[in-house]
């Protein structure tokens, strides 16, 4: 099958970029000094993880406990929901505990702490730090640190750890402030770890890594592992801020011109709001606003120029046309791809990954999961 034979809209893989991107991550690990868990928010398939796996590490990460459910079923033995679990889902984490050897979660309340201790389950838990971003997690210099750790003396739960994601170095729009929020975000999970250590805490994880930060960050000192999740697809954000070259974007969108208008200088693709997602990352960016999508050849060049999807509906993408020749080079029929902005929020629309390597042929299909 090749990509003139698909059903549009559809999602668009390159192995081979996704196994380059995969390997860059896992060298800038080891000259960090730390191992990498690879955040499979993005990729939600088993084809993917163990691409990305780090083989010295095993472990993933995950944001929902369906995701620990599907790659706990396809054999992933070390498997991290780096979300805070609340009391009423703790009876469904204790079967994927059951089933696999290092199975953890995040925790961030001496609440949850205390109902986590009351399961009676041997439950490995990290405790969330808050580096910066503001979402969840404790502060390292606080009080709560110490009172969760308590709460887990006497009880089958232990920590695996504290844990960390720099989520504000999506804010920053240079290098160098990316590199100060990575060491920011280093500093304050190892200042946790201190402290719990120096109360007599056994911590053995200290986990860290945004793909922002995992790529700019000049030590790992204190580190025992980074879990970035988009450098395995790139966008055109990751692209735009320095995570990777656009060259390097491993996903794009599949999609159909279906409609021409020329008075209102505008031509309408069949990937929408739902296809692309309504992410409009790259707005606020120096280099340039990519609307909801550039607009790129088969073989995934900007044969366009800078042609991007400027509108979205549900089920319509609308392409401003500022010469009258792209009318003639995308005919209705054509077929184009378009590289998202922002690619957890559009991959998370498909029930499949078709893959390509390099070329128009589908040489594979992956499935994924989906859900909570």
């Amino acid at each position: 099958m090749e990509l003139s034979d698909l059903f549009t809209p559809a999602l668009i893989l390159d192995r081979g970029r996704l196994e380059a991107n995969c390997e860059a991550m896992r060298e800038r690990c080891r000259r960090l000094g730390v191992g990498l868990r690879p955040h499979m928010k993005t990729l939600k398939s088993i084809d993917a993880a163990r691409i990305a796996i780090d083989p010295e590490h095993g472990g993933i990460a995950v944001s929902t406990l369906k995701e620990a459910e599907y790659f706990a079923g396809h054999g992933i033995e070390d498997i991290q929901v780096a979300v805070c679990l609340t009391p009423d889902k703790l009876e469904r984490a204790a079967g994927v505990a059951r089933s696999i050897p290092r199975f953890s979660f995040f925790v961030d309340s001496a609440e949850a702490a205390r109902a986590i201790a009351a399961a009676a389950m041997p439950f490995r838990v990290w405790i969330e730090i808050d580096s910066g971003e503001h979402r969840t997690g404790v502060a390292a210099d606080g009080g709560a640190l110490l009172e969760i750790a308590n709460a887990f003396k006497g009880s089958r739960a232990f920590l695996a750890g504290v844990a960390t994601h720099g989520g504000h170095s999506y804010r920053a729009r240079s290098a160098e402030a990316i590199t100060v929020i990575a060491e920011q975000e280093r500093e304050a999970v190892v200042l946790a770890a201190s402290r719990l250590r120096q109360a007599g805490f056994d911590v053995p994880g200290v986990s860290a890594g945004s793909t922002p930060t995992a790529v700019h960050a000049r030590s790992g000192d204190g580190l025992t592992e980074l879990r970035p999740g988009v450098y395995m697809a790139g966008d055109l954000f990751q692209a735009a801020i320095g995570s990777l070259a656009r060259g390097d974007i491993a996903v794009s969108v599949l999609a159909t011109v279906i409609s021409h208008d020329r008075a209102r200088g505008h031509l309408i693709v069949d990937a929408g709001g739902l296809a692309l997602s309504k992410d409009r990352s790259t707005a606020a960016l120096a280099g340039g606003d990519m609307g909801y999508g550039l607009v790129v050849d088969l073989d995934g060049e900007p044969a366009f120029g800078d042609l991007v999807v400027g509108g979205v509906h549900q089920e319509h993408g609308e392409v401003p046309v500022a010469h009258s020749a792209l009318f003639d080079l995308l005919p209705v029929g054509a077929r184009i791809r378009i590289l998202p902005n922002h690619v957890c929020m559009t991959t998370a629309a498909y029930d499949r990954y078709r893959v390509v390597d390099g070329g128009h042929h589908i040489i594979d299909e992956w499935e994924k999961t989906a859900g909570w």
